[in-house]
C-alpha cells in the first residue's frame, strides 16, 4: 500500500507529465505560427494552467483521464492538416522523451551511484514515472478523436475519411470508454506500455 510520500510523488509526476504534454502542444503550435496558446496563458510549465480537475481525478483513481486542451487556431497554419498533425504528435513525443530521460537517470544514477537503501526506497517511484509517461504517449496515439492519434491519422487520409473522423468526434469520449471496458483492448495497451518500459529500464 502506498504511503503518503509515495502518493504525493506520484501525483507530482502525473501533474508534471500532463503539463509537459500540453506545453509541447502549445510550443509546436507557436512554431507553426499560432499565437493562441501564448495569448491564452497556456505556454508555460505551471500545472495549474493545464489541469482539468475532473480529468485529473480520473487519472489518479481510474487511470483514464484528461488535461485541459491547449487552445489552437488552425487558421494560422500554412498547411492546416499536416501542421495540426505535427502539433498533435508533439504531445506524445514529449512524454516519450521525458520517459527516456527518466530511464537514463534511473540507469546511471539510481542503479550505479546511489546506495542500495536509497535505490530500493525510490526505484519503484522512478519506474512509475517512466510507466506513466509511456502510458500517456501511447494512449494519446490511439486514433480516436479527440486524442492526438486522430489528428495525426487525419492528415494522411483522403477527404472522405477526414469527414468521417470529424463526424465521430462528438462521440469520441463514449467510444473510448467502450474500448477501455473491452478486456482485449486494455490488455493489448498495457502489454505495449510494459514492453516499452522494460526496454527503457
Amino acid at each position: 500500500m502506498l504511503n503518503l510520500i509515495d502518493f504525493i510523488f506520484m501525483v507530482f509526476i502525473l501533474l508534471f507529465s500532463i503539463t509537459v504534454h500540453e506545453y509541447f502542444h502549445g510550443r509546436a503550435a507557436e512554431l507553426f505560427g499560432d499565437p493562441t496558446p501564448r495569448l491564452s496563458g497556456r505556454l508555460n510549465l505551471n500545472p495549474l494552467s493545464h489541469i482539468d480537475p475532473v480529468g485529473f481525478l480520473m487519472l489518479i483513481f481510474f487511470r483514464f483521464g484528461w488535461a485541459k486542451p491547449v487552445p489552437i487556431n488552425e487558421n494560422y497554419f500554412k498547411d492546416p492538416d499536416m501542421d495540426m498533425a505535427l502539433v498533435a504528435l508533439a504531445g506524445p513525443l514529449s512524454n516519450f522523451l521525458f520517459a527516456v530521460v527518466i530511464a537514463l537517470f534511473y540507469r546511471f544514477i539510481f542503479v550505479y551511484i546511489l546506495p542500495d537503501s536509497f535505490f530500493y526506497s525510490f526505484g519503484n517511484l522512478v519506474q512509475y514515472a517512466v510507466f506513466i509517461n509511456i502510458a500517456l504517449a501511447l494512449f494519446n496515439l490511439i486514433p480516436i478523436p479527440p486524442l492526438d492519434g486522430s489528428r495525426i491519422l487525419r492528415a494522411i487520409l483522403p477527404y472522405e475519411a477526414q469527414n468521417f473522423i470529424d463526424s465521430i468526434e462528438p462521440f469520441g469520449f463514449l467510444i473510448l470508454i467502450f474500448l477501455i471496458f473491452i478486456p482485449g483492448f486494455t490488455q493489448a495497451l498495457f502489454f505495449l506500455i510494459n514492453h516499452f518500459v522494460n526496454v527503457l529500464l
